[in-house]
């Protein structure tokens, strides 16, 4: 692909996270919103009338897959439906940006994998937090060694949903549960400076419909760290993140997965806020990073490479056990 060509990208399913992807495209440096796809061709229509009248509109995901409009496609349906619609875009011949969770489980994402590097094709996680100027900012004062040796992340996420079973978050046909929706990105944070636990223990609380309303999940690594992580759709918690180490600590602003800024305290020492960059609702970045990706031909990315996600994915396949929950569509 030519380097001074704009990526064309798709977006398959017109949800709510679709809009927030396809309102940041106007941020991305070298890529813009071609094609938006839906099942239904009124919903699709609706969904491209807010952006440029050249945004062409499909009522089915195959049409547009073959249309010849589009370099990649951003998929924003519900987690249980990730695995169909990813090994039916690389079918396809086109790279994948797949909202996270990944799929529901290891073996999904395995095959995922499995079927892009059969096709020599781009796949990657759309965890956006790891691309947040706030993540670059986070790891470079520990890297400066100013809080010194971490021994402790609590990170948490919560919102009190009202219940209903057939929403998104409750029904387990559409994999509901807060821990694969919000719960990923505190284990996500600690996964990124810590690494695999050695050792992980969790429990949930769950709903009227089988899926988790509250998990709580606690961890020890290798360096001798420890790791406090919540999520809920129970109550409304502060939704931020903090890092302790052995000189000082760093305060992410809620919240903490979307901040502008943190909090740095060196222990009996100065206090120092830092503000952080964030443009439109924060997802150009990594637009930017999977543009980058395919321009210079690789099929993977290095900050959110297979490998974090399977192990990730990994982890949530060992809380799901310990806590007792499955999906009838695994």
């Amino acid at each position: 692909m030519k380097t001074d060509q704009p990526i064309r990208w798709g977006i398959l399913a017109c949800g709510g996270i679709a809009r927030k992807f396809a309102d940041d495209l106007s941020h991305a440096k070298n890529g813009y919103l071609a094609a938006v796809s839906s099942r239904d061709i009124k919903r699709a229509q609706e969904f491209a009338s807010h952006y440029d009248a050249s945004v062409k509109a499909y009522g089915s995901y195959e049409e547009m897959l073959s249309s010849g409009e589009i370099d990649v496609v951003y998929i924003a349906s519900p987690h249980g439906l990730h695995y169909e619609h990813t090994m039916l875009c690389l079918e396809a011949g086109i790279p994948v940006l797949c909202e996270k969770a990944f799929a529901i489980n290891s073996k999904q994402v395995n095959a995922m994998i499995a079927k892009a590097r059969e096709k020599q094709l781009f796949l990657m996680e759309a965890l956006w937090t790891r691309f947040h100027p706030s993540i670059a900012k986070l790891q470079e004062i520990i890297a400066s060694g100013a809080i010194g040796e971490i021994k402790h992340v609590v990170a948490d996420f919560g919102f009190k949903a009202v219940y209903d079973e057939e929403a998104r978050w409750f029904n387990p046909h559409l994999t509901g549960g807060s821990l694969l929706d919000i719960g990923i990105y505190p284990l996500f944070i600690s996964k990124l400076l810590l690494g695999q636990p050695l050792e992980m223990k969790a429990t949930g609380v769950m709903a009227p419909s089988g899926v988790d309303m509250n998990c709580s999940i606690a961890t020890k690594y290798a360096s001798g760290a420890t790791a406090s992580l919540f999520s809920t759709f129970a109550a409304q918690t502060d939704t931020t993140c903090t890092v302790y180490g052995t000189l000082g600590k760093i305060y992410m602003h809620p919240r903490f997965h979307e901040t502008k800024g943190m909090t740095l305290t060196i222990y009996d020492g100065p206090e120092t806020v830092i503000a952080t960059e964030r443009l439109g609702w924060g997802y150009s970045y990594e637009a930017d990073a999977v543009q980058e990706d395919l321009h210079a031909g690789r099929t993977e990315n290095a900050w959110m490479s297979h490998q974090f996600s399977q192990e990730l994915m990994g982890l949530l396949d060992e809380i799901r056990s310990q806590i007792g929950l499955t999906y009838p569509n695994e």
